[in-house]
């Protein structure tokens, strides 16, 4: 397990790496240490504008291989971003480490997690959470398919359904309440009268029983926050989802 003086050490080695590359326009911290949130399981966030002429792919590519020789990176993955690349490490500390480039022009801060450290940035639209049209959609359509794979003896899939839904139905309401819906990170600040009745979602076997009684549980979690968001929707749609969702 790293320590809070390796993330340092590491930190510091990726600016300096950054602020030698020229290339390289500006650089700002993101995420939990831009937040003065960081703990000791924080990783690394740490993000990077790239001088026209050249490519996010091609800085990330050239590091990639000065951090797998000189700091051991074990593996490395991408997440694209409008046109920006988000590139994951894991070291072996245990310590992950997300270094993210974007061409200068587009090199700012969608939300309140981001302290430039060298170069400037300006101000972008925030990322605008996922249309709630959406995610209800998706939440039916998880309904459907985890009372088919049930049916059809495939217990495995059905439970990733069951969990699918589950973690809609708590970013709908993250989403309502203001809290931040990505990757799970305002779910622990929802209110009880949310999140205990989703407790009962949670899959205990993959017995068939086990697997009805968890989906109709979800079902009926799917329908609540429903009726917060549209009474008149939720009414239009509880008699077919009922039907599927029942044990």
């Amino acid at each position: 397990m790293f320590t809070s003086e390796q993330r340092d050490s590491v930190r510091e080695y990726v600016l300096n790496l950054a602020r030698t590359d020229p290339r390289v326009t500006s650089g700002a911290l993101i995420g939990s240490m831009a937040g003065d949130a960081e703990d000791q399981w924080s990783d690394i966030d740490i993000t990077f504008g790239i001088a026209d002429g050249f490519t996010p792919t091609d800085v990330l590519d050239d590091w990639s291989e000065v951090l797998e020789r000189e700091l051991g990176a074990l593996h490395y993955w991408d997440l694209p971003f409008a046109s920006s690349i988000y590139r994951v490490y894991l070291l072996p500390s245990g310590l992950e480490l997300d270094v993210s480039a974007t061409p200068q022009a587009d090199f700012g801060a969608r939300g309140p997690r981001f302290r430039t450290l060298f170069g400037t940035s300006r101000e972008l639209e925030p990322t605008p959470p996922p249309s709630t049209r959406y995610l209800i959609g998706l939440c039916w359509h998880h309904v459907l398919h985890a009372r088919a794979s049930i049916e059809r003896d495939k217990p495995w899939r059905a439970e990733y359904w069951i969990s699918a839904l589950r973690d809609n139905i708590l970013t709908l309401a993250c989403i309502r309440l203001g809290e931040e819906p990505a990757y799970g990170r305002g779910a622990d600040r929802l209110p009880a009268s949310v999140t205990e009745p989703l407790a009962g979602t949670l899959v205990r076997s993959l017995d068939r029983t086990e697997l009805r009684r968890a989906l109709a549980v979800a079902t009926e979690c799917f329908l609540s926050e429903l009726q917060t968001e549209d009474s008149v929707f939720a009414a239009h749609l509880r008699p077919v989802l009922e039907e599927l969702g029942a044990p």
